[in-house]
């Protein structure tokens, strides 16, 4: 039986989240990326709160023209790098939800780095 393509990334996610593990001083750099937004938060693990969240779509609502193509997810990790600064952390510990570390998450990936956060 051939997995879908979103069964595949979930079995992935497992294997990943089983290793990866955020605190309040490091915490989690979770992606979600759709066909038309990316989404990028930081969360706590111990507990279970989200330290702060970015994405496309609050760009959108908020009158600047972001695509969903690569320059727009480097848009969403320097945004997230930044208000992890407002909050004085300076270290994440990434995770990529399943997805393969290309295209529109390596983008964010970098503008997160180019933001100052360290991974």
């Amino acid at each position: 039986m051939k997995l879908s393509k979103n069964e595949a990334r979930l079995r992935r996610k497992i294997r990943i989240r089983k290793k990866v593990n955020g605190t309040a001083q490091r915490p989690r750099l979770c992606v979600y990326r759709s066909n038309a937004h990316i989404y990028a938060q930081l969360v706590d693990d111990l507990t279970g709160s989200t330290i702060a969240s970015a994405s496309s779509l609050a760009f959108v609502k908020s009158g600047q023209a972001v695509k969903p193509n690569k320059s727009g997810a480097e848009a969403v990790g320097r945004e997230i790098a930044k208000l992890a600064k407002e909050k004085n952390v300076e270290t994440v510990v990434f995770d990529r939800n399943g997805y393969l570390y290309h295209g529109r998450i390596k983008a964010l990936a970098d503008g997160a780095r180019e933001g100052g956060l360290k991974f």
